[in-house]
């Protein structure tokens, strides 16, 4: 991504030293990016999707609400497209000038014995949630985890992102920051609600593969194929309390990065777009970050998972029921902390699930983020 020269790069990675509210977020197939920055106090807090009814800005949602981990919308006090807009607006607002920023401490990469411990924790939680489905209590679970990875010395969020920008031009890339969140950067495949005034599209995407030698495998198990009609038949329900001219299309094989997905395309239209919170409530989450019943497996992922998945499975992106909006499940993240990025990655559980298949595809998903964090041993695969 040409543009953000190293001043500038300097300049967005004090805002975040700085604990300033803003994102940063490129579309898909798109080459600008796009920065909200609130100027002033902090973004506003909400408990529910639904409190987002007829408000505009960027919409920062985790997976489960909690107090230390808030659901908030950053103010457009600044938008800017385009890195010399984004530059103007720097300058503008006097960030070139010089913010202390925390050094980096550069340390080794994840440690064997560390790695053997997470597959330890995830065969255990794997147990956990396998039991239920092969009772019939649930039809799908989605189990997921977290891993650590050391930044190194000098380590630039803002870098990371362009990075994954350059990586991924199939996904939404996010760099987001406030002081009640923290840093994420993200690659997402999966949007949950886009649109402009009465037309709108949601996806239902489920089953993953990874590609091997630039192959793009078209031949879906079973289990792949099961796990998206949960999430598609779920979306479908929803979608006839209120949408009108419904059109689906899919499932068919979707590329993202170094996997494919099945992946369902629902186009409709809304008659009140200022009402799209309340659509976003029912929404999220959907059972390809959740599970099969909807509400009883929340609460078993809440009760049984072993960590907080915080914004990760959230949902990310931006918001104006008068204009073009653009909100995504956020996938393939990670959070930026002092000294390390904690990365995220997870994988429906059906019945017939088995551990190692399912420890390896949580495996390749954290590749995503480890190339972002500029890992060579995590090579894009994504094409143009």
């Amino acid at each position: 991504m040409n543009g953000c020269g190293a001043s500038l790069q300097r300049s967005i990675d004090r805002l975040v030293a700085a604990n300033g509210s803003f994102a940063l977020y490129r579309l898909p197939w798109t080459e600008e990016p796009v920065m909200v920055w609130q100027t002033e106090g902090d973004p506003l807090p909400f408990a529910s999707a639904c409190e987002l009814n007829g408000r505009r800005g960027f919409v920062l949602m985790p997976f489960h609400v909690t107090d230390a981990h808030p659901a908030v919308l950053i103010r457009p006090d600044e938008v800017a497209t385009g890195w010399e807009a984004i530059e103007g607006c720097m300058e503008r607002r006097r960030l070139l000038e010089d913010v202390s920023i925390a050094e980096k401490q550069d340390c080794e990469k994840l440690s064997c014995e560390i790695l053997a411990q997470e597959e330890c924790a995830y065969r255990r939680a794997f147990g956990d949630f396998i039991a239920p489905l092969r009772q019939g209590v649930f039809r799908k679970l989605v189990l997921s985890r977290c891993t650590q990875q050391a930044l190194p010395d000098g380590f630039s969020p803002t870098a990371a992102f362009v990075r994954a920008c350059d990586s991924y031009p199939r996904m939404l890339i996010t760099l987001c920051h406030t002081p009640g969140t923290g840093t994420w950067v993200g690659c997402s495949p999966e949007i949950i609600l886009s649109g402009n005034r009465e037309q709108w599209n949601t996806v239902a995407l489920a089953g993953t593969m990874p590609i091997v030698g630039e192959k793009i495998p078209e031949t879906w198990s079973d289990k792949n194929r099961e796990e998206q009609a949960y999430v598609a038949a779920y979306i479908r329900r929803i979608l006839q309390r209120g949408a009108t001219d419904v059109e689906e299309c899919g499932p068919y094989t979707a590329r993202a990065g170094g996997l494919v997905h099945l992946k369902t395309e629902f186009r409709f239209c809304l008659p009140d777009a200022s009402r799209l919170g309340d659509l976003l409530d029912a929404l999220h989450p959907t059972p390809a970050v959740c599970g099969f019943p909807k509400r009883e497996a929340y609460d078993f992922i809440l009760g049984h998972e072993g960590y907080d998945r915080q914004y990760y499975s959230g949902v990310i992106g931006w918001l104006d029921p008068e204009g073009d909006t653009h909100l995504y499940v956020n996938l393939r993240c990670m959070r930026i902390g002092a000294h390390a990025a904690t990365l995220y990655a997870g994988g429906g559980i059906l019945s017939t699930s088995v551990v190692e298949a399912e420890w390896e595809e949580t495996k390749e998903k954290l590749k995503t983020m480890r190339l972002a964090l500029g890992d060579a041993g995590s090579r894009s695969h994504d094409i143009r």
